[in-house]
């Protein structure tokens, strides 16, 4: 591992469902689900639940870039969310569950921007990319209970339905991007 561990923080929907996949991505080190780019200090996940914090869901990266880039990050999360619905993923929706890309250098942001104009011109989706990339602002970790949410509870219902078929997906299409 080297010494130059990045930070990449992703709103894609319920947290639980993201960081069940980039706990196995090669490469990352640190997955911690929380709250970011509101305006309430250290919300609770009751207060996110309103709407009213401004806050989004998701979760914060910690990885090596000599063994996994910003773009295969990206490329991930496009793959396991939908980015053309606004403030919506599945049957979850609100603000805290808008699809964004909240970077910690212009670096990171240029690569989000110059993926997302890739994909809006090849017309990989028939309707508009609505994720916002923004510089990361406002972060607390969520509750202890919301860290590793799938891992420690694979059989609930939520996690059955609509976190293990994103997991799957990740499997099939990220082979080579998993941790061995």
């Amino acid at each position: 591992m080297t010494d130059s561990l990045q930070t990449l923080t992703l709103g894609g929907g319920c947290f639980w469902c993201t960081e069940a996949v980039y706990v196995q991505v090669r490469g990352v080190v640190d997955v911690e689900s929380g709250y970011c780019n509101g305006h309430t200090v250290n919300p609770s996940y009751e207060q996110v639940c309103t709407g009213s914090t401004g806050h989004n869901e998701v979760v914060k990266l910690v990885f090596d870039p000599a063994q996994v880039s910003v773009r295969e990050l990206l490329e991930i999360f496009f793959v396991i969310h939908d980015s053309t619905t606004l403030n919506r993923q599945g049957n979850d929706s609100g603000t805290q569950y808008r699809s964004g890309i909240y970077v910690s250098s212009p670096e990171q942001a240029s690569v989000a921007h110059d993926l997302i104009q890739e994909m809006t011109q090849s017309g990989v989706y028939n309707r508009p990319i609505v994720t916002e990339v923004l510089p990361l602002t406002n972060y607390s970790a969520a509750e202890h209970y919301h860290q590793d949410f799938f891992a420690n509870n694979p059989g609930q219902g939520y996690c059955m339905a609509v976190a293990a078929p994103k997991v799957a997906k990740f499997r099939k299409t990220f082979a080579r991007l998993q941790k061995a």
